[in-house]
């Protein structure tokens, strides 16, 4: 699908060599897939998972790959064209690696005769009693270490709410959509305090607040709803002009990068005005593209990618190519959920989601 997908785009799109590159990867990843034989015994599931490891490996740079194939054709493609496409594909990229890394976390715990006694509570990648808070002190701990380093200073996070909440879901998608957003905050919240406070130690960054409401409780003489987690992550970085609230979730809106490399430089650059919310690049130990063969079974193989190896490759700076916020949105909805993004121009931005309880029991249309 996703192959047949690129040879559709057209002719002279198709012939970037970053595009054409991902396409002969699908090719290769779909021969493999139809070719091999049914697997029939545990010992072909050992050796068919291990193949699908190095095969899942081997598309680690996909979407960083396409980013840049797109940036290069941006001329020949309408943003609405670029955004239809990318988000189908990325949807579809991100339903074949869960169930590819579904597989292998649960047939290597199997493999290790884990059982429910065992101490793991995973299932798979799934993590029932999977902690937002715990979630957020490893994302904020990476974004700050990488605010300072680009930027010199860092915001606090204060965390509110129902802080000690949990709920049944895949850990790297919520790290993954907490990195970008905080990324976002973060870079937003130093850029406007030093641009309106000049560096004053007198007036302190304002922290990052992040509010958790846990999902109801159900009720078992009722027909239970869906149940959601709720995260509302709001900064004061101020905000972001109304005129560029539409281009918001396009992955063709970002500005920083564009100027000097890897500075974080003003978010003005080339006149576009969008601001450290214009979405951020790929980054975080969750991040979609990174090496996710690993497939543990606790299921922190999945895309992991440690923050060290990000940096070096370009991909953990403050502010990228612009694929965080559409990606995000996409992980968010992927189960049912919803993210929104609320503006205060002059003031600050709101971000506001709800994720899909997976033990629900109910039906999930993805």
């Amino acid at each position: 699908m996703r192959a047949r997908s690129l040879e559709s785009l057209p002719f002279i799109v198709g012939m970037n060599p970053f595009i054409a590159r991902t396409l002969q990867a699908h090719r290769r990843a779909f021969q493999f897939l139809i070719k091999h034989p049914p697997v029939k015994t545990l010992e072909d599931n050992a050796r068919f998972i291990e193949q699908l490891a190095e095969l899942v490996q081997s598309h680690a740079n996909d979407i960083p790959a396409m980013a840049k194939g797109f940036q290069e054709c941006a001329r020949y493609l309408t943003p609405e064209q670029i955004s239809e496409f990318l988000d189908s594909t990325i949807r579809n990229r991100i339903a074949v690696r869960l169930i590819a890394e579904q597989h292998i976390a649960i047939s290597r715990d199997l493999a290790r005769g884990e059982s429910e006694g065992s101490g793991n509570s995973h299932l798979g990648v799934v993590d029932p009693a999977c902690s937002p808070k715990e979630m957020i002190g490893v994302c904020g701990s990476f974004v700050s270490d990488l605010c300072e380093a680009t930027l010199g200073a860092s915001p606090q996070i204060v965390i509110d709410g129902d802080a000690d909440a949990t709920f049944a879901y895949v850990p790297v998608h919520l790290e993954y959509i907490l990195t970008e957003v905080l990324k976002n905050s973060f870079r937003a919240t130093v850029e406007w305090h030093q641009r309106h406070h000049a560096y004053s130690s007198a007036t302190p960054i304002p922290p990052i607040v992040i509010t958790i409401a846990a999902p109801p409780h159900a009720d078992a003489s009722h027909p239970a709803p869906a149940r959601y987690l709720s995260l509302r992550i709001r900064d004061q970085g101020g905000g972001v002009p109304p005129a560029n609230m539409s281009r918001i979730f396009s992955y063709s809106f970002t500005t920083a990068g564009r100027g000097a490399e890897g500075n974080g430089s003003s978010w003005d650059d080339e006149g576009m005005g969008g601001g450290p919310y214009a979405a951020q690049h790929i980054g975080g130990s969750a991040a979609i593209d990174a090496a996710g063969g690993s497939g543990g079974g606790h299921g922190g193989g999945l895309f992991a990618e440690m923050a060290g190896r990000g940096v070096q490759m370009g991909m953990g700076t403050i502010a990228g190519l612009g694929y965080g916020l559409p990606m995000s949105r996409l992980y968010a909805r992927y189960f049912g959920g919803s993210f929104d993004f609320k503006s205060l121009d002059g003031w600050g931005s709101d971000v506001f989601i709800k994720l899909r309880c997976l033990d629900d029991g109910r039906d999930i249309e993805i």
